[in-house]
């Protein structure tokens, strides 16, 4: 039997928490039909609820199973494939899990590559990068509908909403707006969804999923910015969105050695067009 303490970081249910943190179905149950659970020495039930700030201890067989494989690693930076259900940041995290930092970061149901900082000089000249555009990201994506995208640089303008979690777009320039960029380019194009190649240029929060929505093309899966019918019909849970291209450009010299350096990871339903 393992002991583990975690560190809360927002209010949810005991159950929740356990699922976030990564551990399966299966696991959860177990632990909470035991019991397995306490918070200030007591055992917490199912509906129990904890909040941020608390530590909670877990007794469990088998620690959770990270829902990644390593791309790359050296004693600087990590970079890896992540899957769908797992933060880059918070409990039960990326940066959690492998005790690095985060310099970018993906939606929790976004798939795709991560890069992630060993120490702190390396955080600062990623961070670095990522702000002077020298760090390109490529996204391939499954829609509803039939877009002809060949390739062209679309703008728009952003509005986060942070009291309900999600982002706005609209066509000109609004108050609290920022300017979003991307080129679309279309792979594949089916029956009723397309394969779209994302070249992302401006990196803001849930950025593709709204713009594409916004078009009129909206991701496969994505319950926040896509229609509840669609996703129903094609039994998605998670937005086919995955983050398949990763190049450093530039960056410091301390760090020279990984200028120009490539990270591919295609998803299987994509990887024969990409």
């Amino acid at each position: 039997m393992q002991k583990l303490q975690i560190n809360v970081q927002k209010n949810q249910k005991i159950r929740d928490f356990l699922l976030n943190y990564g551990f399966s179905s299966t696991q959860v149950n177990k632990i909470l039909k035991n019991k397995d659970v306490k918070l200030d020495g007591t055992r917490l039930s199912e509906q129990d609820m904890v909040f941020a700030g608390q530590s909670v201890v877990v007794f469990c067989d088998q620690l959770p199973q990270p829902k990644f494989n390593v791309l790359f690693e050296d004693e600087n930076v990590l970079v890896i494939n992540k899957e769908a259900g797992v933060e880059v940041q918070g409990e039960g995290s990326l940066e959690e899990l492998t005790k690095t930092i985060a310099v970018h970061r993906l939606d929790r149901n976004t798939t795709g590559i991560v890069i992630l900082a060993k120490n702190m000089e390396a955080e600062k000249a990623l961070k670095e990068a990522f702000k002077a555009h020298n760090i390109q990201k490529k996204y391939v994506c499954e829609v509803f509908g039939a877009p002809k995208f060949k390739g062209e640089e679309l703008s728009a303008y952003l509005v986060k909403d942070n009291k309900r979690s999600e982002v706005k777009i609209y066509n000109n320039f609004v108050q609290n707006s920022v300017k979003i960029s991307a080129k679309f380019r279309t792979v594949k194009m089916g029956e009723q969804t397309s394969l779209v190649e994302v070249d992302l240029l401006t990196g803001r929060t849930h950025q593709i999923r709204a713009h594409l929505a916004y078009l009129g093309y909206p991701i496969i899966g994505d319950g926040k910015y896509g229609k509840n019918q669609i996703n129903k019909k094609f039994k998605e849970k998670y937005q086919k969105l995955h983050c398949f291209y990763l190049k450093i450009k530039k960056i410091n010299e301390r760090f020279e050695y990984l200028t120009q350096k490539v990270f591919i990871a295609k998803p299987v339903w994509a990887e024969k067009y990409i």
